[in-house]
């Protein structure tokens, strides 16, 4: 089938473990395949997957191959796939923009990233080098927060013809006025902010939806989560925490029988841990009601490891956005969305949604996404700044 050409934008954690997964699935055969959700997608296999520009704003990594650059600090993630050849490609600058947040200057090299010092290329120079590189797709990796950078990122994509998948919470696909740019011109969207694989979202959901099934009526819940990479230090700034917040609490409320109070729900990052690393923990603790009224409460402790559990979904939706791609098909890709991200244009329930993806993937049909009325609201507006 060919390769799958990509460009990436912020070559952290995540970055490494999916770059790590290419090449560890590469060397495997279909039945030694273990932590994939789908060997093939549309006739395409995790190893045919190439990367073939990257951008990032750390002196670390700018300017070194790109599987040199996916293992240099302030990356911690586990090392599964060490030995990379070389990829030819050299990370290029990024723009940083909103990338990085003040407080985290006043860290140790080690823990945060260190920009470069050269000058920050123009939007014209990314376009270009996306159209040279011959990329298809562009995942966007930034960090929480950075709303002005993705914004940047997803309109270099428009303006090269590129695919474009946002696994942050920053609002493209579930934007009217980004998804209307994305349908327009009939390039495919994925977005917003990446499920893990099984992780804290995910696993909430499942649990506030048999609550709902089994007639349990739902009180109150939380989820905490704790982790000791860039991203939780970076989320030690609540104001760039809001939209990480409003992504996971609405994944939750959408599946709940009813709506909860907002005292009655909390759902986000909770604290920054160095020696944890890569590791997340996330505490949950669901209160409700059982037959006659009676209380009962469940907790659950879940410990994983956090960039590998991002690449075990990332590898399908990169794989689904090449299918769109073969198809013809542009705009949201709603079926993937719902099944790969937090917060998609439309919530389904995950049966559901695992239901659409699997027949978009099979039968290349999609529900016809209902774009909804643009009024200005705001968060919403795309400005001649930003772009």
């Amino acid at each position: 089938m060919g390769k799958i050409r990509v460009a990436i934008a912020g070559l952290g954690n995540c970055a490494s473990s999916l770059i790590q997964g290419i090449h560890y699935y590469r060397d495997k055969d279909p039945e030694e395949a273990i932590g994939l959700m789908h060997w093939e997608i549309g006739g395409h296999v995790p190893g045919d997957i190439e990367v073939v520009a990257a951008f990032d704003i750390d002196r670390r990594k700018v300017g070194r191959d790109v599987n040199e650059a996916i293992f240099a600090l302030p990356n911690c993630t586990k090392v599964f796939y060490r030995d990379l050849p070389s990829s030819g490609v050299v990370v290029q600058m990024g723009r940083i923009l909103d990338g990085v947040s003040e407080h985290m200057k006043d860290w140790e090299e080690k823990y945060t990233f260190v920009p470069a010092k050269e000058p920050e290329p123009d939007r014209k120079r990314f376009i270009r080098l996306l159209k040279d590189s011959g990329a298809e797709i562009l995942l966007n990796y930034m960090p929480v927060g950075s709303e002005e950078a993705t914004q940047f990122y997803a309109d270099c994509a428009l303006e090269a013809g590129v695919a474009f998948i946002n696994n942050i919470p920053v609002f493209i696909a579930s934007s009217p006025v980004w998804a209307r740019r994305f349908k327009e011109k009939n390039i495919p969207l994925i977005g917003d902010d990446i499920k893990s694989q099984l992780g804290a979202t995910i696993t909430h959901r499942v649990l506030t939806d048999l609550f709902k099934k089994r007639g349990v009526k739902l009180d109150r819940t939380y989820q905490l989560n704790t982790g000791g990479n860039t991203d939780f230090l970076n989320m030690l700034n609540r104001h760039r925490l809001k939209s990480k917040k409003k992504s996971k609490t609405e994944a939750v409320q959408s599946v709940a029988a009813s709506r909860l109070d907002n005292e009655n729900i909390h759902v986000g990052p909770s604290d920054y841990v160095p020696w944890q690393k890569d590791n997340k923990v996330c505490f949950l603790r669901i209160e409700g009601r059982l037959f006659g009224d009676v209380p009962m409460d469940l907790e659950l402790r879940l410990s994983v490891e956090d960039s590998p559990n991002s690449a075990g979904v990332a590898i399908d939706a990169v794989r689904c956005a090449k299918l769109a791609l073969d198809r013809g098909m542009g705009g949201i890709l709603e079926g993937p969305s719902a099944y790969f991200c937090k917060r998609p244009p439309r919530q389904y329930p995950d049966d559901e949604a695992y239901a659409l993806t699997e027949e978009f993937i099979s039968r290349g049909r999609e529900r016809p996404h209902e774009m909804p009325d643009y009024r200005g609201r705001k968060g919403e507006q795309v400005t001649a700044e930003v772009l």
